[in-house]
């Protein structure tokens, strides 16, 4: 369990020390989301290389801005906001992304997937921080699952075109 700093916050030390480990395992999806979202920008390649460039970048800007506010979050409740490569590489719940894509749609195809499956812990983390008591997490996540399920609408219309 991770080690705890004391605070004021009223939150209830039980609702704090269930909520940090669930704050902890987004932040490692959401870092290894942000890392997915670069990869794709780096590597990109063909006739839509350009929008798909900056939509990747879009993405990762998006998770980053995500990642902070979990990571926060976490700190605000006394816990350790656990962001590290080697944390978050044995903790995300994300498939790990091809390195050798290159086409615009592979691309795509790859981060629809991590980004529906990132959408789906987070609205399962909307309940758990919810049943625990703790609603200010609930509506932190709550607003991050309206913003990944607008960055995946923004990436599935992508695959409607041809390529």
């Amino acid at each position: 369990m991770s080690r705890f700093h004391p605070t004021r916050n009223d939150l209830p030390e039980k609702a704090r020390k269930e909520i940090v480990p669930l704050l902890n395992a987004q932040l490692a999806d959401g870092l290894d989301l942000a890392l997915q979202a670069k990869q794709a920008h780096w590597n990109v390649k063909g006739p839509r290389f350009l929008p798909l460039h900056e939509l990747f970048d879009k993405l990762h800007a998006e998770a980053a801005e995500w990642n902070d506010s979990v990571a926060e979050r976490a700190v605000q409740l006394g816990g350790v906001a656990e962001g590290t490569l080697q944390v978050v590489s044995g903790k995300t719940r994300l498939l790990p992304y091809p390195i050798d894509l290159t086409s615009g749609r592979d691309h795509l195809e790859a981060l629809v997937d991590a980004l529906a499956a990132y959408g789906r812990t987070t609205r399962e983390a909307i309940d758990r921080a919810a049943g625990a008591g703790d609603a200010d997490t609930a509506d932190l996540f709550t607003e991050i699952s309206r913003a990944s399920d607008k960055m995946l609408w923004f990436l599935e219309s992508h695959l409607l075109g041809a390529e």
